[in-house]
């Protein structure tokens, strides 16, 4: 039985999902907009090298739609939640197909691609021996006998979108051919990488980095990545494989197992595309690569060093969408976001961003950055190294090896008729001088520095050398700040919190209704996605100015601060979860 738009309107409508009006509007509308979404797919499929199934399904047709659901005034019927009302319907186990959570060998050996991808089915996991089988089609069991009796299992068939199958077959398939052809064209190599020598000795079959086969992993991997909104990429070396890992929302997750054979051809191919020296294995090297996806440039920056059992590479990502945000857009609660964006209207000063490696602080002044350049303002950055190349800055990357440092790049800067100035680190007493003397000569600096809170960034430049007297006449404001996993909107869901979460968080009220995400397809199950910035802002105002000397402590600076108005990173982070923003699990991960 095919499922038919009248079929499946009918439990849609029944489930509350769909109105009569909408129905009706379905039957009429539905031919049409099958002939227009063939022929967008049919167009598609000739410029793919392995084209998709060529069959419109009746979910896919509901859900171009773009139906608002019945009794809401956002939600909008989308083939996820046909699918999965259509799975209650026939009392079937429906599935969000996560790929994070699949393991790719499994889930490409048991059926090849072809077949796959005609009848819309991709195996998920072996339970209990029976095989756990994703369908498009619920209807179609020839498929399924025929598979249990040819390949003597038992398997036991779950419903899913088939946007999830196909999505699935792409990656999967396309990465792994990939592979397969590229461990078939070499014997195996002798790799005798270990703690005491970081050589590897190649077999004279090892794989070129140039080598097709290779070449198309890579760029199923990069595609991978953007397509997971992944933040790195890491590509280690293990005795006897090769592990790849995506870092998404803060997070590592596992995403393919390789040969070990295939490491250093992958290596080398990304070595290539970054500019590196190939034939350096010892040494840790730096590169970038400028791509495109999605008629969008992202800049990758790329780093080798050697481990244990080989070279381990990381790939950073830089999606612009992400790096330059709307200072709106940040996360900055009311009282936050004024003080910044006054911050960036002084005509000279300091603003500091302070918080750990991965906490957003390059974000913030990029956005920063962004939002202050016009056509009448010259803004020069000092970076170690070049987070992201934007035609719109002066940016200059820090060299130790030719004594391009960022105190010595500074005095230059300073020569360059400046207006504004971003230095990447404040990590000694001659940059925080230099940084003081260019605040000092009429420009506004921007930079981070690695501290626990905005208080203590205070006694760190005092500690550092700089006297309290040019702090007072040079800072404006210091930002200090964390990121938290925001919960995803289409599956969170009111929960309380227990007597001790309360306790914990020294809450005043005995009843607090919270939120957290149960897990669904657009969150991969986690119930995150995105993430947002949580900020303590200090302003130095005269009162402050008056308290910090050579000598100050925090137990001194730190109830001015408060008394002044400043929310803690905990504070911020508490409101966040009261809000329906974050979870009580992220406000312990980053305040403790």
């Amino acid at each position: 039985m095919n499922i038919t738009i009248s079929y499946l309107g009918t439990i849609l409508l029944k489930k509350g999902l769909l109105t009569e009006e909408q129905y009706k509007d379905l039957l009429v509308k539905s031919e049409r907009q099958r002939a227009k979404l063939q022929n967008l797919l049919d167009i598609a499929n000739s410029k793919r090298v392995h084209p998709d199934t060529t069959a419109i399904t009746a979910p896919e047709i509901i859900a171009s739609f773009d139906l608002v659901i019945s009794g809401t005034t956002d939600r909008v019927l989308n083939e996820d939640t046909i699918m999965e009302a259509l799975a209650e319907e026939l009392k079937m186990e429906y599935r969000r197909i996560d790929p994070l959570k699949l393991n790719m060998d499994f889930v490409t050996k048991l059926v090849p691609r072809p077949f796959a991808l005609k009848h819309l089915i991709v195996p998920l996991e072996q339970r209990d021996g029976v095989y756990i089988l994703a369908v498009a089609d619920p209807f179609n069991k020839t498929v399924i006998d025929n598979l249990e009796l040819t390949k003597k299992i038992k398997i036991k068939p779950v419903l899913a979108a088939k946007g999830d199958i196909l999505k699935t077959i792409r990656e999967f398939f396309g990465f792994r051919a990939s592979v397969i052809a590229a461990e078939a064209e070499t014997t195996n190599a002798i790799d005798v990488g270990n703690l005491e020598q970081f050589v590897q000795l190649k077999g004279q079959g090892e794989i070129d980095a140039s080598d097709s086969h290779i070449i198309n992993a890579v760029e199923h991997l990069l595609n991978y990545a953007f397509e997971q909104r992944a933040s790195d990429i890491h590509i280690e070396p293990k005795r006897e494989k090769s592990f790849i890992r995506f870092r998404i929302d803060g997070h590592l997750h596992l995403i393919h197992t390789l040969p070990k054979k295939i490491h250093p051809p992958i290596i080398s191919r990304i070595k290539m595309l970054s500019h590196m020296d190939i034939s350096e294995k010892r040494r840790p090297q730096d590169g970038r690569i400028k791509t495109n996806h999605k008629n969008k440039e992202i800049e990758l920056r790329v780093s080798t060093m050697p481990v244990a059992f080989g070279e381990k590479i990381v790939i950073r990502i830089f999606d612009p969408d992400i790096l330059l945000t709307e200072i709106d857009k940040l996360g900055f609660e009311e009282r936050e976001g004024r003080l910044y964006n006054g911050f960036l209207m002084r005509p000279n000063g300091i603003i500091l961003v302070t918080g750990p490696t991965g906490s957003g602080k390059t974000t913030t002044l990029y956005s920063s950055l962004k939002k202050l350049s016009t056509p009448e303002v010259n803004i020069v950055t000092v970076e170690d190294p070049i987070e992201m190349v934007l035609e719109e800055f002066n940016q200059v990357g820090v060299r130790a090896a030719i004594d391009v440092t960022f105190g010595n790049i500074l005095k230059t800067i300073l020569r360059q008729d400046p207006d504004i100035i971003m230095i990447g680190e404040i990590r000694d007493k001659e940059t925080a001088e230099n940084a003081v003397q260019a605040a000092l000569t009429g420009h506004l600096v921007l930079s981070t520095i690695h501290t626990n809170d905005a208080p203590s960034t205070i006694t760190r430049l005092i500690d550092i050398g700089v006297p309290s007297f040019l702090l007072s006449s040079t800072i404006i404001g210091i930002i200090a700040q964390r990121l938290v996993r925001k919960i995803c909107t289409q599956c969170k869901t009111q929960i309380q919190l227990t007597q001790t979460q309360i306790s914990g968080l020294l809450l005043k009220e005995n009843n607090y209704t919270v939120w957290h995400g149960k897990g669904c397809k657009e969150c991969r199950g986690t119930g995150y996605k995105g993430r947002l910035g949580v900020f303590e802002i200090i302003e130095f105002t005269e009162e402050l100015k008056a308290k910090v000397t050579d000598k100050v402590e925090l137990s001194i600076l730190y109830p001015i601060c408060r008394a002044q108005g400043m929310v803690s990173l905990k504070e911020g982070a508490i409101k966040k979860m009261l809000d329906g923003i974050t979870t009580y699990e992220e406000v312990i991960a980053i305040t403790g």
